[in-house]
């Protein structure tokens, strides 16, 4: 018999409509499960058990009135930390941020509440969310379950290993240059990135989207039905979409007569590491004994685009970091204070060249994929770096070696989700990255619902290191 923290949500939610596991049952044993992982991952902030069974207990109500605010009612869940909560500060992964309350909710958290998803706590995330790791100067440093000495990606770290680790099947993360992708694919999770607008933001920006963390292609959707619902907040916001999530849950052969676009380099960054190849290959042989049609792409990221991103970046946080009093700015990171010091010296010929590389990436992703009907590659180039590396190169002039699969999607505005199809010889997940068309969030949903049943067998989710 599963234990309730493994259980997916949409088993809690049958599990709930005919009794034989309540929201509070649910919601204790997740937090017993979190106290056994916590001291080790370091996953989580402002985790508050009297809080989360209040809302099990007013969830438990609900269902026995049969007035359950629906699928998502009872069901834990994690939000990170830079998605503002109501009277809860941001600190945007930095000690250099002035605590204050937030005065509303964002609109993802506002969508969760609404339906009753028992929310147990905050996730962590590096610095101003500029690493793809765990490190930060106002959280504990987050680790990765598979294997403690390693990072579980980020920016949205905390919710990464959350998900890896069973607390509970629901986390949101956000991701504007691969950070729900990124610690998806190291944490052997799934993730959505969605379509730029599908799912409400506050504060909305270029490329920045939130987007579900769940162990299975399902959860996703399930959250997706809620997170999806608009919100005038979010300038960037889609217009009203009437999509069945539900019709998500395809066979194996909706793949048949598809056309796959295969990307093994990036074109920019890090070399992809040979067993993720390896892996990614068996996937792309997978998909054609399904049906579909595979065709090897060239790659349309060039280290001129990237680098491009990467200056505007730099520019921007140098900004922000001048803002700040002297005191405040010493308490950031020395790695993202070097980063953002290195933009010191930019003219205004550089800066508008290194901004016209976001829409230059833009219309490359666009036309490379407008041949195909998805395109699949490596999530990262990389295995999981150290936990205490800030970033896979650890070199603050190198920062972004490893989104070039990742980021481009940002910039395009495509949906790009990401799925466990192997593991290295170290027992490391590694992620498969399936894009799709702008707006076509339900069709990639469907293609990694399909991958997920024809895929190889899964590892089991790893333990705390108790064995609990």
């Amino acid at each position: 018999m599963s234990r309730p923290h493994e259980l997916s949500a949409r088993e809690l939610g049958a599990a709930y409509r005919d009794g034989s596991l309540s929201p509070v049952e649910v919601a204790r044993d997740v937090l017993d499960h979190i106290q056994r992982w916590e001291p080790h991952l370091q996953a989580t902030w402002l985790l508050r058990p009297e809080a989360a069974l209040d809302q099990a207990r007013a969830s438990e109500a609900r269902w026995r009135r049969g007035e359950a605010q629906g699928p998502l009612d009872g069901v834990p869940v994690t939000i990170k930390e830079n998605i503002a909560t109501r009277g809860d500060p941001l600190p945007a992964g930095t000690a250099a941020v002035t605590l204050v309350a937030a005065r509303h909710d964002a609109p993802p958290a506002a969508r969760l509440k609404e339906a009753g998803a028992v929310i147990l706590a905050k996730t962590t995330m590096p610095d101003y969310g500029m690493l793809s790791s765990g490190l930060s100067s106002f959280h504990k440093l987050a680790r990765n379950p598979w294997d403690l000495s390693r990072t579980p990606g980020g920016s949205s770290a905390g919710a990464g290993a959350a998900a890896a680790a069973g607390y509970g099947p629901l986390h949101i993360g956000t991701d504007i240059g691969g950070s729900l992708r990124l610690p998806a694919a190291w944490c052997g999770i799934f993730t959505l990135k969605p379509s730029l607008g599908r799912v409400p933001i506050d504060p909305p920006y270029m490329g920045r989207a939130a987007g579900p963390m769940t162990r299975e292609v399902g959860d996703a959707a399930l959250m997706l039905e809620a997170l999806s619902r608009p919100d005038a907040r979010d300038s960037m916001n889609l217009p009203p979409q009437d999509i069945d999530w539900d019709a998500f849950d395809v066979h194996a052969d909706h793949l048949r007569g598809l056309r796959i676009g295969l990307l093994l380099d990036a074109g920019c960054g890090l070399p992809v590491e040979p067993e993720i190849r390896a892996a990614v290959e068996r996937a792309a042989m997978l998909f054609e004994a399904a049906g579909a049609i595979v065709e090897p792409m060239r790659p349309f990221m060039t280290q001129t685009l990237l680098d491009g991103m990467d200056h505007l970046w730099r520019m921007r946080s140098h900004v922000d970091l001048q803002a700040l009093a002297p005191a405040q700015r010493e308490k950031v990171l020395p790695y993202i204070r070097r980063w953002a010091e290195s933009a010191a010296d930019f003219d205004g010929e550089h800066v508008f060249r290194a901004f016209s590389q976001f829409h230059a990436t833009r219309l490359a992703a666009v036309a490379a994929c407008a041949e195909y009907d998805y395109v699949i590659s490596p999530t990262a180039p990389n295995s999981p770096a150290p936990a205490e590396w800030p970033s896979p190169t650890n070199d603050p002039l190198r920062p972004l070696e490893h989104i070039g699969f990742t980021v481009p999607f940002n910039m395009s505005e495509q949906p790009a989700a990401s799925i466990n199809c192997g593991y290295t010889g170290g027992g490391l997940p590694i992620g498969l990255q399936i894009a799709g068309r702008r707006f076509d969030d339900l069709g990639v949903l469907q293609v990694a619902r399909a991958f997920e049943q024809i895929r190889e067998a899964q590892r089991p989710w790893p333990v705390p290191p108790d064995g609990a």
